[in-house]
C-alpha cells in the first residue's frame, strides 16, 4: 500500500511540474495598454444634455402629422453611445439618430407624431444609452381637437341621452393617455 502510495504521489508531482509553463510569455503589451485605459475609463460614464426634454406642439386637428428634431450634447468625457430610440407607441416614430457623439459634440433625432387622438396627447421617447441611469427620456405633447372620439355638442348630436351614448373606451397603458384604440 505505501507503494501505492508513493508512486501515486511521484505520478502527482512529475505532472504538476511538467506543465508549469511562463504564463507572462502570453501576455500582448497593447492588451495590457488597451485594458489599462479600459479600467481608468470605467467609472467615467457618458453624461447626456438635452436642448428641450419636453416639445410642445400645441394645438393640432387630429390626422395632422408632425415633427421635431430633439438635440443632445455629450457634456461628459467618455464617447456616448446611443444603441437604440423607442417610443410608448407606434404612432410616435423615432429616427435618424446620432449613434456616437465624442465628449462636446452634439447629436440629434427626429421625432414623427401622426397627430391622431383627441386632447392632451402624451408620448415617451427613450433613448438605450451608455449614460450611468442606461436610458434617457423625452416627450413630446400636443393637444389633438376634432378626433373621432370627441364630443359633440348636443344640438349637433341630435341630444342623444347618456343611456344612447355609445361606451368610449381609452387604453390603460402607460404613454397611451388620450390615444384611444378603438
Amino acid at each position: 500500500m505505501k507503494k501505492i502510495m508513493l508512486g501515486v504521489s511521484a505520478l502527482c508531482l512529475v505532472a504538476f511540474t511538467s506543465c508549469k509553463e511562463d504564463a507572462t510569455a502570453k501576455i500582448k503589451s497593447e492588451n495590457v495598454a488597451e485594458a489599462a485605459a479600459r479600467d481608468a475609463n470605467s467609472g467615467n460614464f457618458a453624461t447626456i444634455e438635452f436642448e428641450e426634454t419636453e416639445h410642445d406642439f400645441g394645438t393640432i386637428q387630429n390626422g395632422t402629422p408632425v415633427e421635431t428634431v430633439f438635440r443632445y450634447t455629450n457634456t461628459g468625457t467618455s464617447p456616448l453611445v446611443v444603441s437604440d430610440i423607442k417610443s410608448t407607441c407606434g404612432c410616435t416614430v423615432p429616427s435618424d439618430w446620432t449613434k456616437q457623439v465624442a465628449p462636446g459634440e452634439t447629436g440629434e433625432f427626429n421625432v414623427k407624431f401622426d397627430g391622431k387622438g383627441n386632447g392632451l396627447v402624451t408620448k415617451a421617447i427613450t433613448m438605450t444609452t451608455n449614460t450611468e441611469k442606461g436610458a434617457e427620456t423625452v416627450r413630446i405633447k400636443a393637444m389633438v381637437e376634432g378626433g373621432a372620439n370627441a364630443m359633440q355638442p348636443a344640438a349637433q348630436s341630435g341630444a342623444q341621452s347618456i343611456m344612447q351614448q355609445p361606451v368610449r373606451k381609452s387604453s390603460t397603458q402607460p404613454g397611451h393617455e388620450g390615444h384611444n384604440h378603438d
